[in-house]
């Protein structure tokens, strides 16, 4: 273990010391964004005196981040590096604090022929991370028995030695949709347990299904868990709550319905499971409840205290006297902590942050939690606070030079009527020294449909601003964070629906804001890349388009893509008994009405939003020839855009495209800075 010298006490959210001042500072840029540090894998110990959590560090040289490790005090007094460069994932205290235990990748010796996961373990007071495991199948999730003797894990299984050596040399075709596989190769898996003493795997299951999470009774002797019989793409709603008997493997399944069930969790008295779903009959758009279910005598209980906004990303859990749910909770642009109580189903929020507060972990006394906060203004961080976020500590400060060097935009709220008289949201970004003239504007198209925008740090918005830009992100009919009203706002008009808010946003922004209206541009990414292309099919008000990861073709996307969404609740139907409708709603059907010059993104191995969407726009745009077009395609990348120098090719191309087409300028980026915060002229 590594000492590092990085003491942040710093109670609430001021910096201490003197900033630069605003005269000094200078926009963000493109490599700025690539160059932040990432804080990620916060967990608090169980009695709430250490954190430990990861830095992920751009490292241009090899293309990739580089992730470490670190255990700090929960005062913020000392904080050590951590694990070493082996690291790992799904990092978990012993219940006791003594040991963390995590998945990585066994050394080459140690692993057995065909697994690339196993468990190991470190003691907290040092030392070397030990193999726990030398499993056959890879690990894929685990948890500890509460008494700390032991752990459960969840392990692929794998097929005869001579089945195995045959899929190896070659004979690996795919049965489609066959168990388990989806449209990829999968594997089922089951639960296994092992002591830390003698260290033997035992087998406890032996059933044909793909478990998505589970968690262990207090007692040890059952486990909860929801699974599917496959991993089909589009079929989420067969996920089922099943309970499991440790002792011989008997497995009871405890619902049966047309609803996806998930984040099974024990409550600490062992009498009672929390679950979530959207309904206990069929795949309902929702934002969906917690329920409360009595495995003993299958007594189910619906909770709706929590239903305005989204969970966001984090951990949920009960309060150690079973009174309560804790969880994190977006509502409209803002994110804090809430409890549920479970006897009186009201929800109250226990803190009151403007920005995203996202809890991660919990002290066992159910006293202290370790979070992430970030806002417009202000990048990701890791604290330490009691529940109500008083006397937090500071535990990173992961991107200082921001704050010291950067000029930002501080983001702002603007609200609207559409049609209907529905009122939406939108996040708004001035663009950077734009002086008395008035600015050109990006309109930005979240993905989702069910996303939303919320106040936390953009650096995409940031760069926009910093070249002039203001950035307009509405939170149209679809979007979560609102309440179930505007959630299912969009079921029947699929780009309509966003067009109009989106559109109605931009007109309110034009006359509230100083923004000029020939100088527009729209982007967006995922269904953001649906809308967009959308978008350009109706109007020739935007100058310049930027389309990722698209879905253009409704009808041929079904199979390919990721769109059981939009089956069951936008379009509805399918596309042979609702032909009609299905090609309404695609933007391909509308493309000879394209004038807008656009750049089209997408990931080589994308298979949420099939790569083959986009060449097909591309290849109408290209064809019918009324306005310029660009195709650029990312070897290797899924959904997203990870790769550094993928990203930084991507933004500066579409900053070309911005400043070309809605400036009419030929925009030169600069030079690759070599040091984390260098300015490059």
């Amino acid at each position: 273990m590594k000492t590092i010298t990085l003491v942040l006490g710093i109670l609430g959210f001021g910096i201490a010391g003197a900033l630069a001042s605003d005269a000094a500072k200078r926009p963000m840029t493109i490599d700025d964004e690539l160059n932040l540090v990432r804080v990620g894998d916060a967990v608090l110990s169980p009695d709430g005196r250490q954190v430990f959590y990861s830095l992920s560090t751009l490292n241009w040289a090899e293309n990739k981040y580089d992730t470490k490790y670190y255990m700090a005090a929960s005062d913020g007094s000392r904080t050590v590096e951590y694990i070493g460069e082996g690291g790992g994932s799904d990092f978990r205290f012993s219940p006791t604090g003594a040991y963390l235990a995590f998945i990585r990748e066994p050394e080459e010796e140690d692993a057995e022929e065909g697994a690339t996961s196993q468990l190991f373990i470190m003691s907290t007071a040092g030392g070397e991370a030990m193999p726990l495991t030398r499993h056959r199948g890879n690990i894929v999730d685990f948890k500890w028995l509460a008494d700390g003797s032991g752990i459960v894990f969840v392990a692929e299984e794998m097929g005869t030695e001579e089945g195995e050596r045959e899929r190896r040399l070659g004979a690996d075709a795919i049965f489609i949709d066959e168990a388990p596989n989806g449209k990829a190769a999968a594997r089922f898996t089951n639960f296994w347990s092992i002591g830390l003493g003698d260290k033997t795997a035992r087998r406890i299951t032996d059933e044909e299904l793909v478990v998505e999470g589970f968690d262990i009774s207090p007692d040890g002797v059952r486990i909860v868990f929801t699974a599917r019989p496959d991993t089909r793409t589009n079929y989420i709603w067969e996920a089922e709550l099943y309970l499991a008997e440790v002792s011989d493997g008997e497995v009871r399944q405890l619902t049966d319905n047309d609803a996806p069930e998930s984040d099974p969790l024990w409550s600490p008295d062992g009498k009672r499971i929390a679950y979530r779903a959207p309904s206990d009959q069929d795949l309902d758009l929702r934002v969906g409840h917690f329920w409360v279910m009595e495995p003993t005598t299958d007594a189910v209980r619906r909770l709706d205290g929590q239903r305005t906004g989204e969970l966001f990303e984090g951990t949920i859990a009960w309060s150690p006297d079973g009174k309560y749910l804790l969880y994190s909770e977006v509502h409209g642009t803002n994110t804090n902590l809430y409890r549920l109580n479970v006897r009186t189903d009201k929800a109250e929020a226990l803190t009151s942050m403007t920005g995203t507060l996202g809890a991660q972990s919990f002290s066992r006394d159910g006293k202290r939690m370790a979070y992430f906060y970030e806002n417009f203004t202000t990048p990701r961080d890791l604290y330490v606070s009691g529940l109500k976020g008083r006397n937090a500590v500071r535990i990173t400060d992961a991107n200082p030079w921001v704050r010291e060097q950067l000029q930002l935009s501080e983001g702002e709220f603007l609200r609207w009527t559409s049609k209907g008289d529905i009122e939406i949201e939108g996040v708004f970004y001035p663009a950077l020294n734009a002086g008395a003239g008035k600015s050109p504007m990006i309109l930005n198209i979240h993905g989702g449909p069910a996303g939303v925008i919320i106040n936390r740090f953009r650096a995409d918005f940031q760069v926009l601003a910093g070249q002039g830009y203001a950035v307009l992100g509405p939170n149209f009919r679809g979007s979560t964070g609102y309440g179930d009203a505007l959630l299912r706002g969009l079921m029947g008009e699929v780009g309509d629906g966003e067009f109009v808010d989106n559109m109605t946003g931009v007109d309110h922004a034009i006359e509230t804001r100083n923004i000029d209206p020939e100088r527009l541009g729209v982007r967006g990414w995922s269904w953001g890349g649906v809308s967009s292309s959308y978008t350009v099919t109706q109007t020739d008000r935007f100058k310049a388009a930027s389309i990722g990861a698209m879905v253009g073709n409704w009808a041929a996307e079904t199979g390919p893509g990721f769109n059981y969404d939009v089956a069951f609740w936008y379009i509805g139907g399918t596309p042979w008994d609702n032909p009609e409708e299905w090609a309404k709603r695609s933007s391909i059907t509308h493309v000879k009405n394209v004038t807008t010059p656009s750049i089209i993104f997408h990931g080589g191995k994308d298979t949420t939003s099939s790569v083959g969407q986009s060449l097909m726009f591309f290849t109408a745009l290209r064809d019918i020839g009324k306005a310029p077009v660009r195709y650029i395609k990312f070897p290797r990348e899924g959904h997203g855009v990870r790769e550094p120098r993928h990203r930084r090719l991507l933004s500066i191309e579409e900053m070309k495209w911005f400043k070309k087409h809605i400036e009419g300028v030929d925009w030169t980026p600069p030079v690759r800075a070599k040091k984390v915060g260098e300015a490059v002229e």
